[in-house]
């Protein structure tokens, strides 16, 4: 029986003396470094001057009214003015729907926010022109909100809306300024009464000036147990990380089966003998493995999210199922990226699957606000593609219309994708002869 062959000892100041050591960790965390500090702050550095075609209804309600035998329609003026602004032209892109109809878009999560021109606008207006009141009703426009949309997308719509009445109401305050003083010009001796002016003298003049105001409602309204819109980020996120993690977990577990890894334990090793096993087997075991365990791993976030924390959440059953399939699908391309790129893959994956994809996912900041080119990645990346679904099932009803859809379908792609790539490339290292069993031996620095 021969002799173990005896292992080489180095010294702790040996080993850090060594290049090899040094310069692939320095190359490493500085490209990781300044990768993700730029695909953070990229996105996040200036999202009102970078939004564009941000979704708000417009609703205009009025009916108009008649004053001195003539016809007015302040709501499809104003509603005209709004929509042609030179100011907000690139930035928004204005809905132009009846109030059922905003509802629905609100409901599907498809607009960030509405304005709405009420019924009487017109009529309201008019009546500060008229003989005295002695309780004038100041007309009114209102501003739904959206924080299921997406709580900086809503509070960007909202504050839109509320610049828009601001300027619509110093237009009208000084159409009714103009109307009160030609009244006062045709009628002098009214006016020295004081019966062509609102009653309450100073009070009445700055009505007039500023005659409009905003009432703010909640468009969609969300729990208060849903984290003003972002527990679906952080669910999704959860479930990204499961299959993320869980894939490297599954891969070094496996490792470890066949003999490639040792298993430590505290201070104690433990070596298998290697086993040979083909890449593609290799894959195939460890994509059922991250298959089958992700149904226990959704269960566990949605006990935790939903019976531990209390989050609001309905349609359980779908949350668990589109649960286990975003972490399947998240797991596998994983791990094909780890057969694919052997050592290097964890950072791989986590580029794909965290550093491209939380900038682009839409969660926290809208797509609209964020620069072209996080936009095209949101096209493709699968961060988003679960939040999308995540967010329909706990915030629209899991409607398919409000992103449940496309979520299926590229999570669907995503899964057959990844499964085809790794099955593909392990299969042609194994052709080539390239087995994990085999070892390399290089020499040490």
């Amino acid at each position: 029986m021969s002799e173990p062959t005896p292992l080489l000892r180095v010294s702790a100041s040996g080993l850090l003396r060594r290049r090899g050591v040094w310069l692939p960790s320095a190359v490493v965390l500085g490209l990781l470094s300044l990768v993700l500090s730029m695909l953070y702050l990229g996105a996040n550095n200036d999202p009102v001057g970078a939004t564009k075609d941000l979704p708000i209804a417009l609703v205009d309600s009025d009916r108009g009214t008649e004053v001195a035998g003539k016809r007015i329609d302040l709501g499809a003026q104003i509603a005209t003015r709004i929509t042609g602004s030179a100011e907000l032209r690139d930035k928004v892109s204005w809905k132009k729907v009846d109030r059922r109809t905003a509802d629905d878009l609100l409901a599907r999560g498809e607009v960030f926010g509405a304005l709405v021109i009420p019924e009487d606008f017109s009529a309201d207006v008019a009546a500060l022109a008229g003989p005295p009141q002695r309780a004038p009703h100041p007309p009114t426009m209102t501003v739904l909100t959206n924080p299921a949309a997406g709580s900086f997308g809503s509070g960007m719509a909202a504050e839109i809306n509320h610049k828009v009445v601001a300027t619509t109401s110093a237009q009208v305050g000084r159409g009714l300024t103009e109307q009160l003083g030609r009244q006062a010009a045709r009628h002098p001796a009214s006016a020295a009464t004081g019966r062509t002016a609102a009653p309450g003298g100073a009070a009445a003049q700055l009505m007039i000036a500023d005659p409009v105001k905003a009432t703010v409602e909640e468009g969609h309204p969300l729990g208060t147990h849903s984290g003003l819109g972002l527990s679906a980020f952080f669910y999704a996120l959860v479930l990204v990380l499961g299959g993320m993690l869980g894939a490297n977990v599954i891969h070094a577990q496996v490792d470890t089966a066949l003999g490639y890894l040792a298993n430590d334990k505290g201070p104690f090793r433990f070596v298998k003998p290697a086993q040979h096993m083909t890449r593609v087997h290799h894959f195939v075991v460890c994509s059922v493995l991250m298959a089958v365990l992700s149904m226990l791993t959704s269960a566990l976030a949605m006990a935790g999210a939903v019976g531990v924390v209390g989050i609001d959440a309905s349609h359980l059953p779908l949350l668990w199922i589109f649960g286990t399939c975003a972490t399947a699908a998240m797991g596998i391309t994983a791990l094909a990226l780890l057969a694919v790129f052997g050592t290097p893959g964890p950072i791989v994956s986590m580029l794909v699957l965290i550093g491209l994809a939380i900038p682009s996912a839409g969660a926290t900041i809208p797509l609209q606000a964020l620069p072209d080119f996080y936009r095209f990645l949101a096209e493709f990346e699968p961060f988003r593609q679960v939040v999308d679904g995540v967010r329909s099932i706990l915030y629209f009803g899991a409607r398919a219309d409000a992103g449940l859809g496309r979520a299926w379908t590229m999570t669907a792609v995503g899964f057959a994708g990844s499964l085809l790539l790794g099955l593909a490339l392990t299969r042609l290292y194994d052709r080539k002869g390239l087995h994990r069993s085999d070892l390399r031996l290089t020499p040490a620095g």
